[in-house]
């Protein structure tokens, strides 16, 4: 049965006030401009000053940084202006905090001198107020204000891009994906602008996947492809880890669209940043057929979360992942609880390898004198133990199939579907606040908490999917193999093993199942 398309949004962070002491009080000045030397605009001009100096003075939280006043010159090109530009060079020289003005025709008339100064303000983290539009530049609503003024700005330039930027805008709260499909392996658009898989690249995004969670690092992977001919999104025969990266991050794989991921900062330079809760995000759920099953995306972003654990050491210091070899960053050391590693031993013109614990060979800040281990006899120690699952078949089968009835029998997606309630009822509440102009900073971050606790509870789900694939797929192994190994199987043990624990006098091998065979270790 198709997934029902849903689309949550995930609201902006509102803004929390702080507390000013006296020492921290915002200098404030104001700007007052009429336009004619006329009597009663003179008049204007004067209770303008009047106005904002016990405005100002008022507010405990200020101290007045000055009254910046230009009469009887024109607000169409901010050159003319004397004693604007004078502020604006105290903002920069850093006197003043914020600007008040009565509206954005007495700031300016030209919008693009008025989005310059904004902006330029901007960076400096100095709002502007227009007491008449009642906005602020630097909270949400100024970002409104900046977009329509952005807009108006490209018109007068005769530019529609700012327009085409609103349209998206709108799209993102129906739900459109907009997605440029020329450079996205894995689909392309039909003619009702639809994402659709490009079977022959949806195997390489497929390809990608599977060989991470069997263990390989980016750069093995990337290796591969190139050695394949196989070429990225954009044409080309290089594959970078970062691209990678981004191919096993990206929700759209799995038949979701998280929208607005960045954001424009400023609508003339287009420069754009990652979208920190800034502004609000919408998450569309089954937008379009997935490549790869939800439960397998969760898990690989599990898997990158382990391997960035991995890559710190116990004194914080930062390894390479390396997944050359079956056994590689799976053998750690009962002592220290550090990995071992792989080495190649030259003694005395005598070449070998051997794996040693790493706080031997590094400067981990522990102590430890574990033993020595020889590639040949850890290999060994493996098949041994492999083929004491195999002649004890029956009694691990049991075991196993009674894990799979265990995770089966889980209450996890119950847990889910009360979550996912919770966020419906919570969604309903925050858009009721919203449009009564109440308080919904807790609505808020409950749904955030909320979503978090989904998002734990889908990878949970992800690897009780996996384990009780893993465990069948052992099952079907374990009553299929009726002979044992002879030679070291770098395959079969990246299926079966879990990782290996060197003792003072025995190595530990645990298997994926969960069951662990020790095996003497040879002196």
């Amino acid at each position: 049965m198709e997934n029902s398309r849903n689309v949550t949004v995930i609201p902006a962070r509102p803004r929390r006030t702080r507390e000013v002491s006296d020492k921290q009080k915002l200098r404030v000045a104001a700007y007052c401009r009429v336009s004619t030397d006329s009597d009663e605009q003179a008049t204007s001009y004067e209770v303008q000053i009047e106005h904002y100096t016990s405005y100002i003075q008022a507010n405990p939280e200020w101290k007045l940084a000055g009254i910046y006043a230009d009469d009887g010159i024109t607000g169409t090109n901010t050159k003319m202006r004397e004693q604007f530009n004078k502020m604006i060079q105290d903002c920069m020289d850093g006197k003043i905090d914020m600007i008040i003005t009565k509206s954005i025709s007495r700031f300016a008339r030209n919008t693009l001198d008025c989005l310059k100064y904004i902006r330029k303000l901007k960076e400096r983290e100095i709002p502007v107020f227009f007491e008449k539009e009642n906005i602020n530049s630097m909270d949400a609503k100024g970002e409104v204000m900046l977009t329509i003024m952005a807009s108006l700005a490209q018109q007068e330039s005769q530019s529609l891009s700012q327009n085409v930027k609103l349209g998206i805008q709108y799209r993102y709260q129906q739900g459109e994906v907009q997605v440029n499909h020329n450079r996205f392996l894995g689909y392309t658009k039909d003619e009702n602008k639809r994402l659709v898989i490009v079977p022959e690249e949806a195997e390489i995004i497929k390809r990608i996947y599977r060989e991470y969670l069997e263990g390989s690092s980016l750069n093995k992977i990337a290796k591969g492809l190139e050695a394949d001919g196989i070429l990225t999104g954009a044409g080309r025969k290089k594959w970078y880890s970062s691209s990678l990266h981004k191919i096993l991050t990206n929700e759209k794989y799995m038949g979701d669209a998280l929208l607005q991921k960045t954001y424009t900062v400023d609508f003339l330079s287009k420069k754009r940043v990652n979208n920190e809760g800034v502004v609000p995000q919408y998450y569309v759920e089954n937008n379009h057929e997935a490549i790869i099953p939800k439960h397998l995306f969760m898990l690989v972003q599990e898997e990158l979360k382990k391997r960035r654990i991995a890559h710190i050491s116990k004194n914080g210091q930062r390894r390479n992942y390396s997944s050359n070899h079956s056994l590689a960053q799976i053998v750690f050391c009962e002592k220290c609880g550090e990995i071992f590693r792989r080495v190649h031993w030259n003694n005395r013109g005598k070449k070998s390898i051997v794996w040693r614990c790493v706080s031997r060979l590094e400067n981990t800040g522990v102590f430890c004198d574990a033993r020595t281990i020889r590639e040949d006899d850890l290999k060994q120690a493996v098949i041994q133990a492999i083929n004491e699952l195999f002649s004890n078949q029956d009694d691990f089968i049991q075991v196993l199939k009674e894990n799979i009835s265990l995770i089966i029998s889980s209450s996890i997606p119950n847990e889910i579907i009360t979550v996912e309630k919770k966020l419906e009822e919570l969604q309903n509440s925050l858009i009721l606040l919203a449009n009564s102009k109440k308080d919904y900073n807790e609505v808020v971050d409950e749904i955030y908490r909320l979503r978090e606790k989904r998002q734990t509870l889908q990878i949970k789900i992800a690897e009780q999917d996996n384990d009780r694939d893993r465990l069948e797929e052992i099952v079907k192994l374990l009553e299929t193999h009726s002979s044992e190994l002879d030679i070291y199987d770098e395959q079969l043990v990246r299926r079966l093993v879990d990782k290996v624990i060197i003792h003072v006098e025995k190595m530990e091998i645990i298997f994926k199942s969960g069951i662990s065979v020790k095996v003497k270790c040879k002196s």
